[in-house]
């Protein structure tokens, strides 16, 4: 089937086989996802969006939202259940008492995912010209839409539609310049300039569009080899760092019962010999461990800050996840728990840290609003701390002896484009610890490891990433990676810390560009040459 003919199947269909298309066509954007990344894919989603927005018509301009609207929310409903089907291994962690509320995280996550590429779809049918301007409107349209899905409700901005084309790394690196939103008007352009090939009348119609998009899709790929170094990056002198990674399983994880066995694990993993040369930590400057790695406050749990000081070498600093215990407020049952960074030296004593600011919602507390309802159902937060994790105050940096100052994210707070930034002097690189423990071998913790390494790109800094059960990694300021250990692996990792690159276009001003772009974007769709 030719592609008039492809446009045509779609435009004029109706009803169930409608509603089927565009869940199909959505479903498939997932594959151009971690951890397939077949980029190539983003022009199926969108070549059939145009074509689902043809479609959509009415004698009034109401009718025409609704049918567009109700089109665009099949289509992304695909797009999400097929991209956060993983979420359900999190029910599945203490089966006992959330495997019945998986079609909570599984389907109805999706379904109201769904609503924003359903806007998207509506509002663009409202403004939808005449050949090739509509696949500006409908990038402008879903590359708002994204920004707002992530902002809205604290922001959800996992698996932005920019995301298909990051997985080459040569694609990747305009976001440096546009950021993520940036990145999601351009996929979408470019996925969507086959459509008009299936539906122009004239054959410079139908072949300006194409190859616009090709030109683009070149200039992506030429400014991606201008930007990487030939070379490797330079490293910071006299710094030699150890990732730990336990793959822990989850279950286990938050079990007091077995502290003092998971503190032990921990010191003698950290301990293993890697070489001959690399004698456990003698040669070690940094030990790094996972995000929440004790089932109790470290700060409140003296013999096991002892046990660690007598295993770290003198100047040697360990830093690790760790629930934090605040000051008890006037009126309060117990203490504020935080999701922190904590900074040890060799004599345990803690010098510094990190309180988490962007929760985890239904994972690390529950809402406000929706608490009594949810917990009269059943229902709390996945972690097991009474009332769930508090956030922290303010995003700020974080000085460890020895590094450059880190810009430290714990876990969730790596997939929000332009939240990298911290007050003060710019960071020397990103400091990442996670437990991707909850989701075992899936999707999920590939694809939270690729928006970890973007937002390296988009700032121009090193990313330092231990996680729990993987995927840990040092990765360049360009997003190479400089060594990892995968998946449901148990290991240590003894790697040198990079160098920052040059400050980024999208570290100065954020979501300028990105703003400049999609006003750009709805102004060339009106051209009259584009008819």
């Amino acid at each position: 089937m030719g592609l008039p003919k492809a446009a045509e199947a779609v435009i004029l269909s109706w009803g169930w086989r409608r509603r089927l298309i565009a869940l199909t066509a959505g479903a498939s954007g997932a594959l151009a996802l971690p951890p397939l990344d077949l980029w190539p894919l983003v022009v199926v989603p969108m070549t059939v969006a145009v074509w689902l927005i043809d479609g959509a018509v009415g004698v009034s301009a109401g009718r025409r939202f609704r049918a567009a609207f109700a089109t665009g929310w099949w289509w992304g409903f695909g797009f999400f259940l097929a991209g956060l089907w993983w979420l359900g291994a999190a029910f599945l962690v203490e089966a006992d008492k959330f495997a019945w509320a998986m079609p909570l995280g599984v389907v109805a996550l999706p379904a109201f995912l769904a609503l924003f590429p359903a806007a998207a779809f509506g509002f663009a049918r409202l403004i939808w010209p005449q050949g090739a301007g509509r696949i500006l409107v409908l990038a402008a349209m879903l590359a708002l839409t994204e920004w707002l899905r992530g902002h809205v409700l604290t922001g959800f901005p996992w698996n932005l539609y920019g995301a298909m084309l990051t997985g080459e790394i040569h694609l990747a690196q305009f976001a440096s310049v546009v950021g993520l939103y940036g990145l999601t008007l351009l996929a979408v352009a470019i996925g969507a300039a086959p459509a008009v090939m299936g539906t122009a009348a004239t054959p410079a119609g139908r072949r300006l569009p194409a190859l616009l998009a090709l030109a683009a899709l070149a200039g992506l790929f030429a400014f991606g080899y201008w930007r990487i170094p030939a070379g490797p990056s330079p490293v910071v002198a006299g710094v030699k760092l150890r990732l730990m990674q336990p793959n822990l399983p989850q279950d286990a994880k938050f079990n007091a019962r077995n502290g003092e066995a998971i503190l032990n694990h921990y010191l003698a993993l950290s301990d293993r010999a890697t070489s001959p040369t690399t004698p456990g930590l003698q040669n070690v400057t940094h030990l790094i461990w996972p995000e929440s790695a004790f089932p109790f406050l470290l700060g409140r749990t003296p013999g096991a800050l002892s046990r660690i000081a007598a295993a770290l070498p003198p100047d040697v600093t360990l830093i690790t996840g760790a629930a934090r215990a605040g000051e008890m407020l006037p009126g309060e049952s117990r203490p504020p728990i935080f999701n922190a960074i904590q900074v040890v030296d060799d004599e345990g004593v803690i010098v510094a840290g990190y309180d988490k600011v962007h929760l985890v919602p239904f994972g690390e507390y529950l809402p406000p609003v929706l608490d009594t309802l949810i917990r009269r159902i059943g229902l709390s937060q996945f972690v097991a701390i009474p009332g769930g994790f508090s956030a922290g105050n303010a995003r700020a940096p974080l000085s460890i002896k020895g590094l450059p100052t880190a810009a430290p994210l714990v876990c969730y707070e790596a997939v929000f484009p332009g939240e990298v930034s911290v007050r003060g002097p710019r960071a020397g690189f990103i400091l990442n610890l996670t437990n991707d423990g909850w989701f075992g071998r899936t999707s999920g913790p590939y694809q939270h490891f690729a928006q970890a390494r973007l937002r390296g790109i988009e700032e121009g800094l090193p990313l330092v990433r231990v996680a729990n059960t993987g995927i840990s990694a040092v990765v360049d300021a360009y997003g190479r990676i400089l060594a990892s250990l995968p998946l449901g692996v148990e290991g240590v990792l003894d790697v040198s810390l990079p160098r920052g690159g040059p400050i980024t276009f999208y570290a100065r001003l954020g979501d300028a560009a990105f703003l400049g772009l999609l006003l750009l974007f709805l102004a060339l769709s009106r051209f009259r040459a584009w008819k």
